[in-house]
């Protein structure tokens, strides 16, 4: 009974994570689809402009994930109004942050879309895209520290209504302003940004009906900032590895840019359903450890590492079995076709140790361990995959020495963080850690 309970709690919180994740990547695809009929120069130019802005989100997840690790213990102490308190001082930081970032991008987007592209007719349509993007910044990082508080709270059906509120405007407006307006690709990000808006406005009404003191309190402020660190430097280890595996693969072939592409984004896929098991880790794992109980909290590391265990099996197995037809439903371009094998077989093998590293980080970021999950995923990126990665370059090796790379990434950060969470050292109690 107390085994089909986590599970239960389990999938109450991740199912309705896994469609909030999933919303901007499919908004994005619908944005795509639309600019695509412009014309090959508007396409491009919404590509170099969406890996601009994705950097932001990339870059300041911590706003989520930081602040649901503090909710989360709060709330498991019986201190709600405090959980809410800390999206409070999450939501001052991200619009002083999107205030910040605004200023900044608009006084350096030509520089960075053109050290991008380079100079020309496709930078200057980017800059003009990114320059209108820019403006839904700040609402972006609300929505960030909304959906972290309410993850803390154990709240994951809210953030999925006004999320997908927002994204369904956009999609809406997007073909409506781009096509039937006339405006072309600013139009485009024109119908992002009011979509960023009404979501962000959503997040900050569902604040205020919480009835909690509204002031700043730098002092929250500040320890957020402090997780905040490790968490940034987390994920800069994680975008060197992923930006260096597409910059060689790219200098190797086409096809095995294209190839890599393919699975990378199934790779990305799988990580969107992962991450909302990991959510479901954090707000479960926090609330164990903000009531006090470390046996419980090790207890859940254990079940949900069995749970990320069976789930990669299973995609593995999937994977393995489709891998003679699903490749042709991305391309029929032969020399692509050709190079994919080299990378999806890592892909199939690496699905077990996924779920489990998946698993384990959400347990260990609830448990506010962000330090070390900082500290482990340098390590793996500069002891197992930058220098793989950049061998296979200079050795030829192609898509197999690229994805050998990430599988010693993935090994190693699965070996100190099965080291970790054995160790017991991450079950701190309390309602703040």
């Amino acid at each position: 009974m107390a085994e089909r309970s986590t599970w239960r709690q389990v999938v109450d919180l991740a199912v309705p994570a896994l469609p909030v994740l999933a919303a901007e990547p499919l908004y994005l695809l619908v944005d795509t689809a639309v600019v695509g009929h412009l014309g090959g120069l508007p396409l491009a130019a919404l590509g170099v402009g969406a890996i601009v802005l994705a950097q932001v989100s990339t870059q300041l997840t911590f706003l989520s994930y930081g602040t649901t690790a503090r909710a989360a213990r709060l709330h498991g102490a019986g201190r709600r109004a405090e959980a809410v308190a800390e999206g409070v001082q999450a939501t001052w930081l991200a619009l002083g942050l999107g205030v910040l970032l605004l200023g900044l991008g608009q006084l350096l987007a030509g520089p960075v879309v053109r050290g991008l592209a380079g100079p020309g007719e496709l930078a200057d349509a980017a800059v003009g895209w990114v320059r209108i993007a820019l403006l839904g910044v700040p609402m972006i990082l609300v929505s960030l520290a909304g959906n972290g508080w309410m993850r803390g709270v154990q709240d994951t059906r809210t953030p999925l209504r006004l999320v997908l509120a927002g994204n369904a405007l956009s999609a809406v407006l997007c073909p409506v302003l781009v096509h039937v307006v006339g405006w072309g690709l600013p139009g485009s990000a024109i119908a992002n940004v009011i979509g960023q808006a009404v979501v962000g406005a959503l997040f900050l009404g569902a604040l205020r009906r919480e009835r909690v003191p509204l002031r700043p309190r730098p002092v929250v402020v500040w320890a957020q900032l402090v997780l905040a660190r490790d968490l940034v430097l987390r994920s800069l280890a994680f975008q060197a590895c992923f930006v260096s595996a597409a910059a060689v693969a790219a200098r190797t072939s086409v096809g095995a840019a294209g190839a890599h592409q393919v699975v990378l984004q199934l790779w990305t896929f799988l990580a969107l359903v992962l991450d909302s098991i990991a959510i479901a880790a954090q707000a479960l794992v926090g609330a164990a450890l903000g009531s006090g109980d470390a046996g419980r909290a090790k207890v859940l590391g254990r079940k949900l590492t069995g749970y990320g265990l069976v789930f990669g099996i299973g995609t593995g197995v999937l994977f393995a079995a489709v891998s003679g037809v699903l490749p042709g439903a991305f391309t029929q371009d032969a020399a692509v076709l050709g190079e994919i094998p080299h990378a999806w077989w890592f892909f199939v093998a690496l699905q077990p140790i996924a779920g489990v590293v998946f698993a384990l980080d959400g347990v260990l970021l609830g448990a506010g361990d962000a330090a070390f999950l900082r500290t482990a995923s340098i390590f793996a990126a500069v002891a197992g995959f930058l220098p793989l990665v950049w061998v296979s370059f200079a050795l030829d090796w192609g898509l197999a020495g690229i994805w050998t790379g990430l599988s010693a990434f993935m090994v190693i950060r699965l070996a100190t963080i099965l080291l970790r969470t054995n160790s017991g050292k991450w079950a701190v109690v309390g309602a703040v850690r």
